[in-house]
């Protein structure tokens, strides 16, 4: 069938066409009935959104998702082309790619009626059926749907004659997926000009006495915020999405932390990390603590590139003490958390600040939460009292994110109680850097817990 290259050579080779939502449909069913994973790198929602989702594309339904930032929305309506056929034949120089055997178009039409079965055709591939766009205010009906072309004015073409348009971004996706982010910015008269395409399947531009039937599925991204009576979406547009999908942030530490392992940035130079476990607990509790934070505004959510970029820039830190002392494994301590800061600023909505509150002051506490937290799951101040006592007895410990990993040996072999506990942290064996990590956490915990003082100056923290 590839090897077609006119419509009679299709027709013989016994092609049948089929609507994009059919086909949609046709291709999920396969999928399911084959046990596939449809939607690749997609972590969390396999019992929450996929199946609202699915059940949306067997019902041939346009899918509005309605989530904060961060939640993989786009990602999901980018993975819809993987229920596109891998090829689509198309009549030859189509702008909207029409079907051979159906052409709409006013070119097409007349190609097929003047030369018949010898019309040649091409195969388009499903990547090439996607189109997506960004809403902004400044989007125009002309972006969408299309607008009167002056250089085929120019030419000498009629105004009358339907060849003087020039197709926008919809019509040029007829037979594929056309994604459109961040719906309810659009202006409300270019909202009104989606009615036409969502229910009736054809557009109208300018004064055109012309029908287009396009054939096209429609799937857009909004937040919950603004998608409602008081933000800036129209009720009837609203009314043409027949699935609306609610998406949401990992449900648990687990999820959130394997989402972060997933999408981290990886360098091909850059030497073995060996994260103790607890480090990345911290992580992702300081998101978690984040999303419930009275501080924190929740209107546009604590998105799960917080996560993310804190996990790859600790690394970072910690990557660069690792150069600094030729050690040859990138192990984060607490130390290293001031770099958290440049990453999670950005990231976050503040709100209340003022000159008695400061951004860094709320990003400190939300850490120094998540710290507590997860000491708290492996600890008790109790559990750790012949530690305290040799403190009391007038040890004092200085850390730093640039002392080598081994220099912290001398902690384990002379402060009664340190060396079982790390031991029981990181259950059994670990390497220098592991062993840093850990010692670093226990002191801060017990800091934590008003059980020892704590000092920063220089770069330097002391405990004692």
């Amino acid at each position: 069938m590839k090897n077609a290259k006119t419509i009679g050579e299709l027709k013989a080779s016994g092609y049948v066409s089929k609507p994009i939502r059919e086909e949609m449909r046709f291709n999920l069913i396969r999928a399911l009935k084959n046990k596939e994973r449809l939607f690749p790198g997609i972590i969390g929602y396999d019992e929450t959104v996929i199946p609202h989702l699915e059940n949306a594309i067997l019902s041939g339904h346009h899918m509005i998702f309605l989530g904060e930032r961060g939640q993989g929305k786009t990602r999901m309506i980018r993975s819809l082309i993987n229920l596109l056929d891998p090829v689509i034949p198309v009549i030859e120089g189509c702008e909207i790619g029409d079907d051979p055997l159906k052409p709409i178009c006013a070119e097409c039409c007349e190609k097929v009626k003047k030369d018949g079965d010898n019309v040649k055709i091409a195969w388009l591939s499903r990547e090439s059926r996607y189109s997506e766009k960004l809403a902004t205010p400044d989007v125009s009906i002309a972006d969408l749907i299309g607008e009167i072309d002056p250089i085929k004015v120019a030419e000498g073409r009629y105004l009358s004659d339907e060849l003087t348009i020039h197709f926008g971004l919809i019509p040029r996706t007829n037979r594929g997926i056309f994604a459109i982010n961040e719906l309810p910015d659009l202006q409300e008269k270019v909202q009104v000009g989606l009615f036409n395409i969502m229910e009736e399947g054809d557009v109208q531009i300018k004064g055109y006495k012309i029908r287009l039937p396009l054939d096209i599925c429609i799937v857009a991204s909004a937040n919950p915020e603004d998608y409602t009576s008081r933000g800036r979406i129209i009720t009837p547009l609203k009314d043409r999405f027949e699935s609306q999908i609610r998406t949401h942030y990992p449900k648990d530490l687990e999820t959130e932390i394997s989402i972060m392992e997933q999408e981290k940035t990886t360098f091909a130079d850059r030497p073995k990390d060996n994260v103790p476990q607890f480090i990345k607990d911290i992580i992702g509790e300081l998101t978690f603590t984040a999303r419930h934070s009275p501080e924190v505004s929740q209107r546009s959510g604590v998105s799960v590139r917080l996560t993310i970029t804190n996990y790859e820039n600790i690394l970072s830190n910690a990557e660069k003490r690792a150069i600094l002392n030729g050690e040859n494994e990138i192990v984060p301590r607490i130390s290293d958390f001031h770099a958290l800061y440049a990453s999670t600023n950005g990231k976050l909505e503040f709100e209340y600040l003022g000159e008695d509150k400061k951004d860094s002051d709320i990003i400190q506490k939300i850490i120094t939460k998540a710290v507590r937290k997860v000491f708290d799951r492996h600890f008790t101040p109790e559990k750790l009292s012949k530690v305290v006592d040799c403190f009391k007895n007038g040890w004092v410990v200085e850390v730093s994110d640039t002392m080598p990993s081994a220099e912290y040996l001398e902690c384990l072999s002379k402060i009664d109680g340190l060396k079982e506990n790390v031991s029981h942290l990181v259950n059994g064996s670990a390497s220098n850097g592991i062993i840093a990590s850990s010692v670093e956490f226990i002191f801060e915990g017990l800091h934590l817990y008003n059980k020892l003082n704590k000092n920063e100056a220089g770069g330097k923290i002391i405990y004692k």
